[in-house]
């Protein structure tokens, strides 16, 4: 039987004891469940089509709340805007003209004078009436006398009854109760429908709903937008997630609220993040984790929320999860 070199021998040695280091050295399965970071896109768009006037952003530009994204040419809403201004200008207009009294004040200050003349009148006529009584009484004053200053009495009671009905009715409304209602509620319409086209103004031109980063920009200032076409799209620093995958032998331990530990390329220390979402349904690693230890194991979706960051994880980035 022919003897083995020893250089071969040695080569041998050195391969089992590196292959049984690699072994043992190996990535765990249990080691960290693979996954990657994901973040829920706005797409801001407008409700009514319109050519895009402005622009403030760029792609890859970091928005505050608030800040101004785009504006359509707002001609024909300001048009609009002003039309319905009018309508509820003059829907108030008919209102208060159909509440207001039927005379104007002069024509009332008119009245009212006539009724203290009238009441002047009165008060002469029942002093007559009252002296012509006593002088009849003592045989003084004829009955015809005491019939005239008594019809003078009464004339001057009716006169100032008209007067005073008289002011009475000036001061009605124009018009009838159901005239002013409808008035009124056709002031209610036309505010509503102003307040909506106000909305509208402020629809074209949308301002950032959230902190974060301009994702992508869809129309160039200038083109044509259709109605409910997004024409910005935002990555909110607020809502970032890790989606990883646990195998199924350990999905049992895995539940909403609970927290996990991640660890991923460049971010130092491991962080923490809530679970938010198990999913019910199994699958196969996806594509995207697949590893030496992870190939086409059954697996189950999970789904944690990060925290809000000055400097939030890119999306697509991988991430390795653990549990506390």
């Amino acid at each position: 039987m022919p003897q083995v070199p020893k250089p071969v021998i040695g080569l041998a040695v050195l391969a089992i004891v590196g292959g049984a280091g690699w072994y043992a050295t190996r990535p765990s399965a249990e080691a960290g469940w693979l996954g990657y970071v994901e973040a829920e896109t706005l797409y801001v768009a407008s409700p009514v089509s319109g050519r895009l006037a402005t622009r403030a952003v760029d792609r890859g530009a970091a928005v505050a709340a608030g800040a101004p994204l785009f504006s359509l040419d707002p001609e024909t809403t300001d048009a609009d805007t002003a039309r319905i201004e009018a309508q509820v200008a003059a829907a108030e207009a008919q209102a208060g003209d159909l509440s207001a009294a039927r005379q104007r004040a002069p024509e009332i200050a008119v009245s009212r004078a006539a009724e203290a003349q009238a009441a002047a009148q009165l008060t002469k006529a029942q002093n007559d009436y009252s002296r012509i009584s006593a002088l009849a009484g003592r045989g003084f004053a004829s009955r015809a006398q005491l019939d005239a200053a008594r019809a003078a009495r009464d004339a001057a009671v009716a006169a100032l009854a008209q007067t005073r009905a008289q002011i009475a009715s000036g001061q009605i409304s124009a018009g009838r109760s159901e005239q002013i209602a409808a008035a009124r509620a056709q002031v209610s319409e036309a505010e509503a429908a102003l307040r909506g086209q106000r909305q509208r103004r402020r629809e074209i031109a949308p301002v950032a709903p959230a902190r974060g980063v301009v994702e992508q920009t869809f129309y160039n200032p200038g083109e044509w937008v259709p109605a409910n076409s997004p024409v910005v799209s935002v990555l909110p620093d607020d809502k970032r997630k890790l989606r990883f995958y646990v195998p199924q032998d350990r999905i049992a331990a895995v539940r909403p609220g609970m927290t996990v530990r991640y660890t991923c390329d460049g971010c130092g220390a491991a962080r923490q993040a809530r679970v938010s979402y198990v999913s019910p349904r199994s699958e196969f690693s996806p594509p995207v984790i697949y590893s030496e230890t992870a190939r086409a194991k059954l697996v189950f979706l999970v789904e944690a929320l990060l925290p809000a960051d000055t400097r939030p994880l890119p999306p697509g980035l991988p991430v390795a999860v653990e549990p506390l």
